[in-house]
């Protein structure tokens, strides 16, 4: 009787998740799969099922000669090598400030996290309009100080990816922020007590007290980072569409074109998969190397 009951509760379990199965199989695994089978074909979706052709690995031979996919993958690197080591740094020394008894911190601590909540689509219109190279504002402080040629910023192949870089740094300090500022008060009060008896000034505190202790927000928030980095679209599709040129274009916006505009799905999904490896090298690389530099 007893095992029959635990086998009804077992069954009236997988009852309830089944659901919830079948949607993360159907509309995630199954999507994710067919996605690898058809990087090995030629397929133009708009020729339904029919138009399948395997051609083995063409599709991933095909994309190293490839001059946008290279210049994606260089502009996803220089966007990733700038934005992740300057939004940490950032967020730190602003939750550092914040952490102190700073007037009204809860009201500028909000400000500083709008930017994260809000839509990303809203603010590349704004930050469009910003750009502006003869009306925007950002231009016309430039004239007003004397700068008679400022850049054209997202007309410009020099300053387009550079602006949607500053773009992009500003609107990931808030969570940021929030994360690190979450670390440094679980760091106990009594380290810095302990450190100032002992005659340790504001840097030596924070080299020894504060950086160690951090370390694991530092890995998540360097993890996090760049993982987004190497996944930016919605920014790059709204404000430049990967130009002037291929100046702007990173690898989701090209995989994009490649699958919607030119209906090549198979060398969309071969490029897709490349970037989730490239993704997943870096990140078991940082979980290897975690262990000589964070401390739990």
């Amino acid at each position: 009787m007893r095992l029959r009951h635990h086998q009804t509760e077992t069954l009236s379990g997988w009852l309830f998740i089944l659901p919830s199965l079948l949607g993360f199989f159907i509309l995630i695994i199954g999507p994710i799969l067919f996605s690898l089978v058809i990087s090995f074909t030629n397929w133009n979706f708009l020729e339904g099922m029919k138009g399948i052709q395997f051609i083995g690995f063409d599709n991933f031979i095909k994309m190293w000669g490839d001059r946008w996919f290279t210049d994606s993958m260089k502009n996803n690197l220089v966007y990733a090598l700038i934005t992740v080591p300057a939004t940490m740094i950032i967020s730190l020394l602003t939750a550092i400030g914040l952490n102190r008894g700073v007037f009204f911190k809860s009201g500028i601590r909000l400000m500083i996290f709008m930017p994260y909540i809000s839509s990303i689509v809203a603010i590349s219109i704004v930050w469009g309009v910003l750009y502006n190279p003869s009306q925007g504002p950002i231009n016309a402080f430039l004239y007003s100080i004397g700068i008679s040629d400022p850049p054209r910023w997202l007309a410009s192949t020099d300053w387009a990816l550079p602006a949607i870089i500053i773009m992009s740094i500003w609107a990931a300090i808030g969570y940021n922020m929030v994360i690190y500022l979450a670390g440094l008060q679980s760091i106990p009060r009594t380290l810095y007590e302990a450190a100032k008896i002992d005659g340790a000034g504001a840097f030596r505190s924070f080299q020894h007290i504060t950086v160690p202790m951090l370390s694991p927000t530092t890995f998540f928030v360097l993890v996090t980072n760049i993982i987004y980095s190497f996944q930016v679209f919605a920014a790059i599709f709204i404000m430049t569409q990967g130009g002037p040129g291929t100046s702007t274009s990173v690898v989701t916006y090209y995989i994009y074109q490649v699958g919607f505009s030119f209906y090549d799905m198979g060398y969309a999904s071969a490029m897709a998969w490349i970037l989730f490896l490239i993704i997943f090298l870096i990140t078991v690389i940082q979980w290897r190397g975690q262990k000589k530099w964070v401390n739990y």
